[in-house]
């Protein structure tokens, strides 16, 4: 008797985690993203002129709200009322099978593009097209349009009504699931780590190689505090949302066990992590958050380097 309490009351912790564990992500992330959102938009970011990465890194934030929005949300649903957004109604199971892949694998590639623009800071002596602000919003715009397009099958064919009334997300002319976890897996989360690293190596390589050189000595950027933040970004982004992926591609089919839940909590955690990555490891916004809460102004502005290994574009601190 007592064992079996033992395990009923394990049962009923591990419910009550994995029900409400993703609201307090919608909730906590939510307010975190917009947080960051909030702060990149202050003053001393606000000359995206000669810092256009700050469009990366706003458009990240609202793109890893809407993460929270899709299965993440509909674990809550599923465990705590008993129906999901993904089969409560044809419209909804459309939008939140369209969001569910096409925030994922925006989120994944804008974080590519900041990798890039980084490679080239350190890698140029000059500014790019790539770093342009007009260039940095055309990337971005391109980004979004792509995944749109690629995704836009869901609002055509996806989802259907069965004999019985109730509502099937898959195609009556193809089998999304779990085609679209697999290609899902190349495209949020294989090719984006694979260029993520190899575009961070370059980064490192380039930093170590000049590191006994004037340009590097004499520049105010931080450069330390750029690598660890990419590598800490890449680090995160394999450890917790690789395995999910994988999961869901090759073994969804499967009853739900605690390792899948535990893999599905961190994929989802990893979208609500920029806001302590960059309060941790970029002083500015650390400085801005501290003065928007404190309600003091900040009368210092990022002023660039002058052309210090291309870096016109980064933050002095970022």
């Amino acid at each position: 008797m007592s064992n079996s309490t033992a395990t009923s009351s394990a049962d009923l912790e591990e419910n009550l985690v994995t029900t409400y564990y993703p609201l307090t992500l919608v909730i906590v992330g939510t307010l975190l993203n917009l947080l960051t959102f909030i702060i990149l938009c202050r003053p001393t970011f606000r000359n995206t002129k000669k810092q256009p990465i700050i469009h990366y890194m706003r458009t990240i934030a609202i793109f890893d709200i809407f993460m929270l929005y899709g299965w993440n949300l509909d674990h809550y649903l599923s465990n705590a009322h008993g129906y999901m957004l993904l089969t409560y109604s044809i419209p909804t199971c459309k939008f939140f099978g369209f969001l569910n892949y096409f925030s994922a694998q925006s989120s994944a590639w804008l974080r590519v593009f900041i990798c890039f623009d980084r490679y080239l800071s350190v890698s140029r002596l000059h500014r790019t097209w790539f770093s342009e602000q007009k260039s940095v919003l055309i990337i971005i715009t391109s980004i979004i349009v792509v995944f749109i397009i690629f995704n836009f099958h869901f609002f055509i064919f996806a989802c259907f009504y069965e004999p019985d009334g109730s509502i099937n997300p898959n195609s009556q002319l193809y089998q999304i699931y779990p085609l679209w976890d697999y290609i899902n897996l190349g495209v949020y989360n294989c090719s984006p780590f694979i260029l993520m690293i190899t575009l961070n190596s370059g980064v490192i390589y380039h930093l170590i190689h000049r590191h006994n050189t004037s340009l590097i000595q004499n520049s105010p950027i931080q450069y330390r505090t750029i690598s660890i933040t990419l590598l800490v970004t890449t680090f995160l982004f394999l450890i917790m949302t690789i395995p999910a992926t994988i999961d869901a591609a090759f073994f969804s089919p499967t009853p739900s066990d605690t390792l899948e839940k535990i893999f599905d909590s961190a994929l989802y955690t990893y979208h609500i992590t920029s806001f302590p990555l960059y309060f941790i490891t970029f002083n500015a916004f650390r400085r801005e958050c501290i003065m928007m809460i404190t309600r003091k102004n900040n009368t210092q502005r990022i002023v660039p380097s002058q052309n210090t290994l291309g870096t016109t574009n980064l933050p002095n601190e970022f």
